[in-house]
């Protein structure tokens, strides 16, 4: 029986993710912490025969790890669409973002008990940015909680 597999161009666009990236963020005051400057680490790499994109993350402020983040991407085969599940060191239970390519910028949006959200990968050669946006119960409009700029490490 032959299984519907993603389609091999969008697995590269995923792929393009792998690799050890460092950069600067910036997070501002939100109900789970005081913002500020801090220093990412992202460790992704492919895994599942090619099937799928493994993220591993930690954010240091002040020289210490204050956070550490694991995700998981695949690409759903019959919409072509990316998921992408976060497990991380707040505990929440993990809910698929779902994205899409426009260009290179991947798009993601989610929604949970403790509101919306939406997150861009944009990509520039060995550079990308991530972006969060939240919308909190109660809130109009969506704010930035973080962005990062990240550069890829030999």
């Amino acid at each position: 029986m032959d299984f519907p597999r993603p389609d091999p161009a969008h697995l590269a666009l995923l792929h393009r993710l792998a690799g050890d990236w460092t950069g600067p963020e910036r997070a501002q005051p939100s109900p789970w912490g005081a913002g500020g400057e801090s220093l990412g680490h992202g460790r992704y790499r492919v895994g599942l025969d090619g099937s799928a994109l493994l993220q591993d993350y930690e954010q240091v402020k002040d020289g210490r790890v204050v956070f550490r983040g694991h995700g998981v991407f695949l690409i759903e085969p019959d919409s072509q669409d990316v998921l992408w599940w976060w497990f991380d060191s707040m505990g929440f239970p993990p809910a698929p973002a779902r994205g899409r390519w426009q260009g290179d910028t991947l798009y993601f949006e989610k929604v949970t008990p403790q509101g919306e959200s939406r997150y861009r990968y944009e990509f520039d050669g060995d550079r990308y940015r991530f972006v969060i946006e939240n919308r909190f119960p109660g809130q109009a409009d969506f704010a930035e909680f973080i962005r990062g700029d990240y550069t890829r490490q030999p």
